[in-house]
């Protein structure tokens, strides 16, 4: 006797591979046909409060490559990945009604933005549709580490000592094939850079991350800083450098938009100490994706304040808005050169290393007291691999209203001597300004 068909949906966000992915590893399993959709939501490119772009043009191509990738990946697992460039509401009712859709699955989101847009469209699907949303972005699953939200550590060494103590990461899944092949008449088309009103550009010659995006590129980056060069190995004595591609993994923009796993990283680097050698830098990169994921639980526990100026703590500084210094420090052109170069090379390539933007972001908010959350909107707008969690996580605490019980402020000068020490770096990227 046949079994009756049954189609399950996959709805696509910033989880875009098909290795370890439970959401949609969940919907192969339980259906007989799966098809996959992802939003261009126009809203991702609207101009914020602010006056940025909330998805400037660097982000928006990795995207496009992203997805072009995952359509790939995903045709090869006999699934075929509906593109809109549209709002998800205005999409998934009638991709459910015209595939008579039972069940959905995504990635759980608890940010108010993408929580939102996850509202609009249950508003206007069939109260039985069954929705299945998972943790799909955490290298510590949030069943797995002993702690209520409400008890997650103000001080990340406390959270990074319990949870290495007393919890585990789960093993990576393997992708699997779907059941059976839907025949879609897919007729709809990734987005091209200028369709989301953008001019094309050429990556520009001195970036340190001129990478593409989407899955393949992600693995590969793995297999290279891993086992081709064995970079990994060096990670804790080069991550603070500021010129080129290997002196950091640079998995964040692949681990933003979900074409990389924190748990595939986390497997490959025990590989690599099993199979080659283990020290102090193996680890070091496992102690930055614990940070990774200490932000994703500090907003899980406070929510919205994250967003708001007084932070988690609530504080009230002397915040100002003055545009002359907001432009300054946007174009590289402030007091500090230092600061100067990490800007420029920002807005030039969409990518800053992580000393340069502890500095870039102290100067902006203890140097300047600039309402922070302009800076961090900035960021938001430009970094390549922005992420909600770790952006407003990272700002919140170098501006003294997060996570840093010293409330510390960068001294961009020593700093600059210190990892810059022949200028390099900034004759690198300010030269250009000279002429």
């Amino acid at each position: 006797m046949q079994t009756q068909q049954n189609t399950g949906l996959v709805w696509f966000k910033n989880d875009l591979r098909v290795h370890d992915n439970i959401v949609l590893n969940s919907a192969i399993e339980n259906n007989t046909a799966v098809i996959a959709v992802f939003c261009f939501n126009p809203e991702l490119f609207n101009t914020d409060k602010f006056g940025f772009k909330k998805t400037e043009k660097f982000r928006a191509q990795f995207l496009i490559e992203s997805v072009s990738n995952l359509k790939e990946n995903l045709k090869s697992l006999n699934i075929e990945l509906l593109v809109f460039q549209n709002k998800p509401e205005q999409v998934i009712p009638k991709l459910v009604n015209d595939h008579d859709i039972k069940n959905i699955y995504l990635q759980k989101e608890w940010t108010s933005e993408e929580k939102h847009s996850i509202k609009k469209v249950k508003a206007l699907v069939p109260n039985n549709l069954i929705w299945h949303e998972l943790f799909n972005q955490f290298l510590f699953h949030p069943e797995d580490i002993n702690l209520n939200l409400e008890n997650i550590p103000q001080v990340f060494t406390n959270f990074r000592k319990k949870v290495e103590k007393e919890s585990h990461v789960r093993p990576s899944t393997s992708f699997i094939l779907a059941k059976e092949n839907l025949q879609l008449n897919n007729e709809t088309k990734i987005p091209k850079l200028t369709d989301l009103g953008f001019e094309n550009f050429e990556k520009h010659s001195n970036s340190a991350f001129p990478f593409k995006g989407g899955e393949t590129a992600a693995l590969k980056r793995v297999n290279h800083y891993f086992f081709e060069t064995k970079k990994l190995g060096f990670y804790k004595k080069t991550r603070n450098g500021l010129i080129g591609t290997d002196f950091s993994s640079k998995f964040s923009p692949w681990l933003a938009n979900g074409s990389l796993s924190p748990r595939t990283i986390y497997w490959e680097v025990k590989k690599f100490e099993t199979e080659h050698f283990k020290n102090d830098s193996t680890y070091w990169l496992i102690f930055e994706l614990i940070w990774r994921d200490y932000f994703k639980y500090v907003s899980l526990k406070h929510n919205s304040s994250i967003f708001k100026i007084g932070g988690i703590l609530n504080k009230n500084y002397h915040w100002n808005t003055n545009k002359t210094n907001i432009n300054h420090w946007i174009n590289g052109t402030t007091a500090s050169p230092f600061v100067n170069a990490n800007m420029i090379e920002l807005k030039k390539t969409g990518w800053m290393s992580n000393r340069g933007r502890q500095n870039a972001a102290s100067y902006f908010s203890k140097e300047l007291m600039l309402d922070w959350r302009i800076g961090a909107a900035y960021f938001e707008s430009t970094l390549l691999d922005y992420d909600v969690h770790s952006n407003y996580g990272n700002w919140i605490y170098v501006s003294g209203v997060g996570n840093d019980p010293r409330d510390r402020k960068f001294n961009v000068q020593l700093q600059a001597e210190r990892y810059d020490a022949n200028g390099t770096f900034q004759n690198l990227w300010l030269q250009e300004t000279l002429f």
